[in-house]
């Protein structure tokens, strides 16, 4: 072998593979507010979830009310007599509509609200990232 030659001319090369020196960071995990962000299935997924959630409570407070509420008609048909009451001068019907829809109405609500904001709340845990 001369020494102008290179060492194993008719062979391949031997070339060394080595890991990079620094290490990429891996991508941080996917978290439920990145999924929300990025419109993902997974965000969807939970979106929908809470919209399902508050559209049920919302029936169900409005089919409770309307039971309640329908139930006057109902008793005043079942119980006649009731409609020659007064209390107060008032007609008990007039009375039952006038002074017991109100107070429903304003504890319908107030547990409307307390319950979507626990549904609110509870969805705001899930995607908190801390």
């Amino acid at each position: 072998m001369s020494s102008d030659a290179p060492a194993g001319a008719g062979q391949p090369r031997r070339v060394r593979v080595t890991a990079p020196r620094s290490v990429p960071v891996p991508s941080a995990p996917y978290t439920v507010s990145r999924e929300l962000d990025e419109q993902t299935e997974v965000g969807e997924l939970f979106i929908g979830s809470l919209i399902r959630s508050q559209l049920r409570l919302a029936l169900v407070v409005a089919g409770g009310f309307l039971l309640i509420l329908l139930g006057v008609p109902v008793l005043l048909a079942f119980l006649p007599v009731m409609a020659d009451l007064t209390l107060l001068s008032i007609p008990v019907p007039w009375f039952l509509l006038g002074a017991g829809v109100y107070p429903l109405v304003i504890v319908c609500g107030a547990l409307y609200i307390r319950s979507a904001a626990r549904n609110e709340q509870r969805f705001l845990d899930l995607v908190d990232d801390a």
